[in-house]
């Protein structure tokens, strides 16, 4: 398993180098601004440390994501930052965001579940309702879309960002439900990924809370 997943991480490092090596050569033909041009290159240089986010969890809290957790926080690692920022899928493809949106919870409500489990402690899974998995992964990642609305507020408030698409390219400002439409699409693609994912999970379960042991985070024993 360990081998797999150095493989897994060995393909995305170089996946994230060739990136890399594109924003740099954007940013010396001058295809962007100084400014935006140097916003790609550390947002993909950071992409290349978040990579590395589950081993920094587990040197810094003794906690051990499960593998499961790992690929599918990396695949929206790929998906949002390195193809959405880095190669500029989120400007080409109109609806990229809604997509990060739908996928990010999913991965929100699968750490849930973990964090369930390892609340849990000791105590035998089997022995509880999938039931307690399926809402508190749910809640998790909805309360962790909240949040996320709340984080695009302070930035649109502070440095005037717009990531709330409060206002159109050319500046305008929205009124009414037009400015409300795209944190309202995006809580809804949130709560639609995290319905999904728990749909999967049940049907995976078949009604039995021991599927869920493979989401438990674990501590880390020396």
């Amino acid at each position: 398993m360990f081998m797999t997943y150095k493989k897994y991480r060995s393909a995305l490092l170089i996946f994230a180098a060739i990136c890399l090596a594109y924003n740099i050569y954007e940013f010396a033909i001058g295809k962007y601004s100084t400014k935006q041009g140097v916003i790609f290159i550390i947002e993909c240089l950071a992409g290349v440390v978040l990579i590395f986010l589950p081993e920094i969890i587990t040197k810094l809290f003794k906690l051990v994501l499960p593998e499961k957790i790992v690929y599918f926080y990396w695949f929206f690692l790929v998906i949002s930052v390195f193809l959405g920022t880095s190669l500029h899928m989120i400007s080409i493809i109109s609806f990229w965001d809604k997509i990060l949106h739908s996928v990010s919870p999913m991965v929100l409500t699968a750490l849930g579940y973990g964090l369930i489990g390892f609340f849990m402690k000791e105590a035998d899974i089997s022995k509880t309702s999938p039931w307690l998995f399926l809402l508190f992964g749910f809640a998790f990642a909805g309360v962790c879309g909240v949040f996320w609305e709340f984080w695009e507020f302070l930035c649109d408030t502070v440095a005037d960002m717009n990531l709330q698409r409060y206002a159109t390219s050319a500046g305008e400002l929205l009124v009414g439900r037009a400015a409300l439409m795209d944190t309202m699409g995006d809580l809804l693609t949130n709560t639609v990924g995290a319905v999904l994912m728990g749909i999967y999970a049940l049907i995976q379960s078949h009604g039995k809370a021991a599927y869920f042991e493979e989401y438990r985070l674990k501590k880390l024993h020396k």
